[in-house]
């Protein structure tokens, strides 16, 4: 299970890696350094999300729609199996449950992620004229579930291993 787990994270921060070097920031720079929606933890209103779509140029809107996107489609998936794999890892032999829960809320993240990414898909299409309130309520909504519920798995994936190394630490 280890080296699974090796395999997957290793695709996983290569996929995050060309999202963080390649595509956001150069989404951010179509958009006159607004951050995209993906890197939006706490959401956004109606009228930061009508000023982002405003500024966003053409071929940001398609770069946002194809290539981000499709790099958004593997990672969500991706993330969660690496970090249902290290929780097991770290927890199942001690506790087996606390594995299971935080899995659960792993895969609720990257549903989240998917549902956020066709709802960011909607506001790219409508553009800043066109776009609704509710259309931003629920793409932000889907954002922050996406944000809450991986950074809690990540948070009990940390402290299992930080607890693990001290354990390993205090009895050697």
């Amino acid at each position: 299970m280890k080296r699974v787990f090796a395999a997957v994270l290793a695709l996983t921060l290569m996929n995050y890696a060309a999202m963080l070097v390649w595509t956001l920031p150069r989404l951010a720079g179509a958009a006159a350094g607004l951050l995209p929606f993906d890197l939006r933890p706490f959401g956004y209103g109606f009228h930061e999300t009508r000023a982002y779509l405003a500024v966003l140029n053409s071929d940001g809107r398609e770069f946002y729609l194809t290539t981000q996107h499709w790099l958004d489609t593997t990672y969500p998936a991706l993330l969660a199996v690496s970090l249902i794999l290290a929780l097991h890892l770290l927890l199942a032999s001690r506790q087996a449950w606390l594995a299971y829960a935080a899995s659960v809320v792993a895969v609720a993240g990257a549903v989240f992620d998917y549902m956020e990414n066709a709802a960011v898909a909607g506001l790219l299409r409508a553009g800043a004229e066109s776009v609704t309130q509710g259309m931003v309520t629920w793409s932000s909504a889907a954002t922050m579930a996406k944000s809450a519920a991986t950074g809690a798995v990540m948070a009990v994936v940390v402290i299992a291993g930080a607890r693990l190394l001290w354990l390993r630490w205090k009895g050697a």
